[in-house]
């Protein structure tokens, strides 16, 4: 029941560099995010000396800065050593200004840390106290800004001199008060503490010493996901859970359940009450946001149903003015109290992006294709390398875009559901999908004997093309798509495809076509073709490898394969290859050559490095981008590249001259 995040990278895997030989380039501001914009946003917290200073955080371990009350975002910094931290909760100490606590947890590894900063936000210091617990809330005293609460799944910490010590104040091995969600202090009071855990609420009043369940008027087995108190009125407590809203006008020893919003709208994730206003509340659900002006009696849905609301700021100076943190749309604002919203996420991207190309008949147009956004994704097109962008969706009904293709005037779409073509009719452009497939066959109707010949009759199977498709390729004037159903060509622009599995593999990954070769991947296998796909016959691959995650050609026919376990290359079709040592990371994301620098271009699954070699990796050069890079490749004289949550990021000219410089290639 509770609303875990679904998506999580494998964290960092650290290696010790021996003696190799790899120049630097420098690092800095010489890569930048160019969109597109919006994505998964997880949490808001603003500086109370200073409102319009909002600090937002993501699901990836990043905070992003806004100055102007959330017009414009910068990515401000990365938290912790790994890329899977999720930042829900973001705390400003009003008492002492630059200081701002963060707790972040992890999915994958079940772990989390409490993290502080002094120097408003620039450098960060874990609390060594709660390193590697899971923390799901935080919350500081308004009474008493030394004292700080965190709820985490082994259950309830505090601290009372900000972050130096921390002591357990739920009973040890608690078999309930643990898995705590949420957190709330008294405002008056620092000892009176609320704690929401994944079955029901408590509360302590005496700063831990006792506890008592408080659930009378809840329905069993409820996860709390979130606790405010009224500061005018302590005794006025809300409480949402998975079965819905809850308030409380006696600190909690009663709720009643509050009417007025649907069952289906049941999951809210965050209550934030108008610092300015207290009858009203916001309740941000899974089925959009919903308000009460009259403390709860009656509610009012403000958003379509398909916004996902993960929190909301209520502007301090500004009632008016409303931000909501969201998945897949990013941030929306609000300058009415609500009752329209508008995004706003300039500066702010977080998006997988699974698929990034370069038109090659204009190459300031810039094709992305996003996973995991649903309607808010698919594809995005700019027209300007990136200044601006638009989305280009119609058609594909919220489906993952996992590759794209341009050839000719012709675009393509490898999505999580078949191939699509973009057509243009009026004004209007529109992804129509190309599924049909035709497999012909030779079926014999009558056996061969001594005195006559067998009776072959051809046999026409049509189906439809409904794969997950990972790859697309063009040439000589046809189509290719490696799909979880196998490889399918078309040779009519897409009004027909025939394929299927490939010695008996059919989950493929990859297609790469050379003059001479045609590869074609799953994660643990290589098939190729040396006669224009008549043929076929699986590579020896080294028993080590157990993911690849691509491949290339280099001019001389060698192949170029990254994987979990480096760089291999093969000169003689695959029989034998050689793992190419000099390369200083391991767990590969990409290879790519760069015909027109004529070297070979590797990305790793946890560095934010692009590492270039022209002499067939006998020596490599390093570039710190600053970003986690999925993909690379040449954009007229300059690299793109895809990331693992920040969209497409972009090299400056001048650094493109200077790693040009560095590295001789022109």
């Amino acid at each position: 029941m509770r609303n875990f995040l679904l998506r999580s990278l494998r964290f960092l895997f650290l290696i010790a560099l021996t003696s190799f030989a790899v120049a630097q380039t420098p690092a800095g501001p010489s890569w930048v995010s160019v969109g597109p914009d919006g994505g998964d946003v997880r949490s808001f917290s603003s500086d109370p000396a200073n409102p319009a200073h909002i600090f937002l955080g993501t699901s990836a371990g990043q905070i992003y800065q806004s100055e102007d009350g959330g017009a414009t975002w910068t990515r401000y910094v990365r938290i912790g050593k790994g890329n899977d931290y999720v930042i829900d909760h973001i705390v400003f100490d009003p008492a002492h200004p630059g200081t701002i606590y963060v707790a972040a947890w992890t999915l994958e590894r079940e772990g989390g840390d409490v993290f502080k900063s002094v120097d408003g936000g620039h450098t960060w210091e874990t609390m060594k106290a709660m390193a590697g617990k899971s923390v799901r809330a935080l919350a500081i005293a308004p009474s008493d800004p030394n004292t700080l609460v965190a709820g985490a799944l082994d259950g309830v910490f505090r601290t009372r001199d900000g972050g130096a010590n921390w002591e357990l104040i739920s009973p040890q091995g608690s078999a309930e008060i643990k898995n705590v969600e949420s957190i709330a202090i008294d405002p008056k009071d620092p000892n009176v503490i609320y704690a929401g855990t994944w079955h029901l609420p408590w509360k302590t009043s005496d700063g831990g010493k006792n506890w008592h369940n408080i659930k009378d008027g809840v329905i069993d087995d409820s996860d709390v996901f979130s606790i405010i108190i009224d500061p005018r009125q302590p005794q006025e407590v809300y409480a949402s859970a998975c079965s819905g809203i809850y308030k409380s006008d006696s600190a909690g020893e009663l709720f009643h359940k509050i009417q007025g919003i649907p069952f289906s709208a049941r999951r809210t994730r965050v209550l934030k009450q108008d610092p300015n206003h207290s009858e009203v509340v916001y309740a941000g659900t899974t089925e959009g946001l919903w308000k009460t002006s009259d403390s709860g009696r009656t509610w009012r849905r403000m958003t379509p149903t398909n916004v996902i609301v993960n929190d909301v700021l209520v502007d301090a100076r500004d009632s008016a003015h409303v931000l909501l943190a969201t998945d897949r749309s990013g941030v929306l604002a609000s300058n009415n109290g609500a009752q329209s919203f508008a995004q706003s996420n300039r500066g702010f991207a977080h998006r997988q992006v699974a698929s990034l190309i370069v038109d090659p008949e204009d190459q300031s147009r810039l094709y992305a294709g996003v996973v995991n956004d649903k309607e808010y994704g698919g594809v995005f097109v700019s027209d300007d390398q990136g200044s601006n962008w638009r989305q280009l969706s119609a058609g594909l009904d919220g489906r993952d875009v996992f590759a794209l293709r341009k050839t000719g005037v012709h675009l393509l779409a490898g999505t999580s559901g078949g191939v699509f073509k973009l057509e243009k009719i009026g004004k209007e452009e529109r992804w129509r999908p190309i599924d049909h497939v035709v497999n012909e066959k030779e079926v014999i109707v009558r056996k061969a004997t001594r005195h006559r010949k067998a009776l072959v009759r051809k046999q026409i199977k049509t189906s439809t093309l409904h794969a997950r498709v990972t790859d697309l390729e063009v040439h000589d004037g046809k189509w290719f798509a490696a799909t979880s159903a196998g490889l399918f060509t078309s040779g009519n622009l897409g009004k027909s495809w025939e394929g299927g599995p490939i010695m008996g593999h059919s989950d493929l990954v990859l297609a790469r076509i050379s003059p001479k070769m045609t590869a074609v991947t799953g994660r643990k296998f290589l098939l190729l073709s040396l006669d224009d796909r008549h043929s076929w016959y699986e590579a020896k691959l080294p028993p080590v490898i157990t993911s690849i995650n691509d491949l290339a050609f280099a001019p001389d026919d060698s192949i170029w394969i990254a994987c979990r376990e480096g760089l291999y290359r093969s000169a003689d079709a695959g029989d034998t290859w050689e793992r190419i040592l000099k390369l200083p990371v391991v767990d590969l994301a990409s290879v790519f050559y760069d015909a027109d620098s004529r070297r070979m271009l590797v990305t790793a699954m946890n560095s934010t490095e692009v590492f270039s070699s022209g002499d067939d990796g006998h020596s490599w050069q390093r570039s710190d981008t600053g970003w986690l890079l999925r993909t690379v490749e040449d954009d007229g004289g300059r690299l793109i590249g895809s990331t693992a949550f920040d969209g497409v990021v972009m090299e400056s000219p001048a650094a493109a001259a200077s790693a040009a410089s560095s590295a001789g290639l022109r």
